[in-house]
């Protein structure tokens, strides 16, 4: 197809322009070419939030979501047919200060005004999206933002005093501009999906599943990319250089949820927020998990199959979704095959995938009134942290006695996997009551834990039998007259 520019929404102006690099990051480009410095480089890895900017998005069912995202690991080309709010754009157009600022200005929220634009923008996110201003929301808004002088305090308590704010008149008809723009873009961008080229780097992304499918099948060796949240460190911390990228996220069919009686469908270009909000009420554990997933910038754009098809020991998805006994659809051209998620995983970043094959979808069976399913992550911070060990537990059960397990792991081996022998162990022990050292003892014949900077493998074995003896006493009334407390963690140094 013939090339064209990337074109956009940048505080309320289109632009046509063409990347001189396919990977270059959406902060670099406002920094360096156009000459909006507000959003600042404090990490580069999508950790620090001084970064964030507000990306308006149309889904695929028309409605319209407003997302802060770290700008340091967007590539340019990720933004085509999106509307990008910096810092700079948030004041009405005399200057006046939008509620948000004015509550950080109130509440005495910044000091030395380093991180205060990534704050503003995640605020902003929020009151775009109808946050209630509660005050676990607002933990969870700003989780991603750090401050380092202020303080959370003030910033917190100028965000609840945003439940009492009106939105001014200019700002609305900044949004029916936005809306404009992307249902604008999104008519045109059926008959023409995205290709931009130069210095020999080319980023394409395909509008329909049949031309993303021929085109990794006939470039196997191109970057596919999704929400990029790890490629774009391969970029800013590895220097790495990729001359070729195919995404996903044009596809409009890759970006559903599809719900039937069996399970849930999961589209490759899903992101984490948005499967978090659909399946919250099915999987209650899966949201409570999500909430631990990186910050809301990161799970806004990341992707819940980039996650799976990264393979990442440590990943926090890949255990919970073996558990629950996940499938893959894989496609190749015109072909598709399914496979189960603990297939997919071969060693240590390899996995089942052919060249020029793809995660086309993960498929979620739904559970049963008597499973009872429980995701565990260990990890040094509550918020924004790498598992030590992350343990899912599905526990099917007749009259209090288990007749099926699936248990997975991370953090215990090369691999996300799961404790086959643990499993076969737990077949007729009581749901409610604590493991037995059989039991246990099957736990560890599963894996060999290594010893690194988050954990000791003495540690990580400790942990994992503590998250079984969890995940079975969990509903018990007393855990302390399940045992649970023969089997701490004395002696064990992380």
């Amino acid at each position: 197809m013939t090339p064209r520019p990337v074109r956009f929404l940048l505080n309320g102006r289109r632009v046509d322009i063409t990347p001189d690099h396919a990977d270059v990051t959406l902060l670099n480009w406002l920094r360096q070419d156009a000459q909006l410095t507000g959003s600042k480089e404090g990490c580069a890895e999508g950790d620090c939030g001084a970064c964030s900017v507000l990306v308006a998005r149309r889904q695929p069912d028309g409605r319209v979501t407003h997302d802060a995202a770290n700008a340091c690991i967007l590539l340019l080309p990720m933004l085509d047919g999106m509307a990008v709010t910096t810092v700079e754009h948030v004041a009405g157009p005399k200057g006046e200060l939008h509620p948000v600022q004015q509550a950080m200005v109130d509440h005495h929220g910044s000091q030395c005004g380093f991180c205060t634009p990534g704050f503003i923008l995640s605020l902003l996110a929020g009151w775009r999206s109808g946050l209630a201003w509660q005050r676990p929301e607002i933990e969870d808004l700003i989780a991603g933002n750090l401050c380092r002088c202020t303080g959370y305090g003030p910033i917190i308590t100028a965000a609840e005093s945003l439940a009492a704010a009106t939105p001014p008149e200019w700002e609305l008809a900044r949004i029916a501009a936005e809306y404009d723009f992307l249902e604008g873009h999104h008519a045109q961008r059926q008959a023409h999906g995205l290709l931009t080229s130069d210095h020999g780097q080319s980023f394409y992304a395909p509008d329909n599943l049949d031309d993303l499918a021929d085109a990794i099948a006939a470039s196997p060796d191109a970057q596919i990319i999704a929400g990029a949240t790890d490629i774009g460190l391969w970029i800013t911390k590895q220097h790495r250089h990729l001359p070729a990228f195919i995404s996903v996220m044009a596809v409009e069919e890759l970006n559903r949820i599809d719900e039937d009686d069996a399970g849930f469908t999961i589209g490759a270009g899903v992101s984490h927020h948005h499967a978090q909000q659909a399946l919250r009420e099915h999987f209650p554990q899966l949201d409570e998990l999500w909430r631990r997933f990186g910050s809301r910038q990161v799970r806004a754009t990341g992707t819940v199959c980039g996650n799976l098809a990264n393979g990442s020991p440590i990943g926090d998805l890949a255990p919970a979704f073996l558990a629950l006994g996940a499938e893959l659809t894989l496609r190749h051209g015109a072909s598709s095959r399914r496979l189960p998620l603990d297939a997919f995983f071969l060693g240590y970043m390899d996995n089942a995938l052919a060249a020029g094959e793809f995660v086309q979808a993960v498929h979620l069976p739904k559970l049963d009134d008597r499973t009872r399913f429980r995701a565990i992550k260990i990890s040094r911070r509550f918020d924004q942290d790498i598992s030590a060990v992350m343990g899912a537990f599905a526990l099917r059960h007749d009259n209090g006695v288990i007749t099926e397990a699936r248990v997975g792991f991370g953090g215990m081996a090369a691999t996300p996997a799961r404790a086959s022998a643990c499993e076969a162990a737990l077949i007729g022990h009581a749901i409610n009551s604590a493991p037995t050292e059989r039991i246990l003892t099957a736990l560890d014949g599963d894996f060999t834990p290594i010893s690194d900077v988050r954990a000791s493998a003495g540690y990580r074995r400790a942990i994992a039998r503590n998250l079984l003896i969890k995940a079975l006493t969990d509903d018990a009334v007393s855990l302390a007259g399940a045992g649970v407390h023969s089997l701490g963690l004395e002696g064990i140094t992380a």
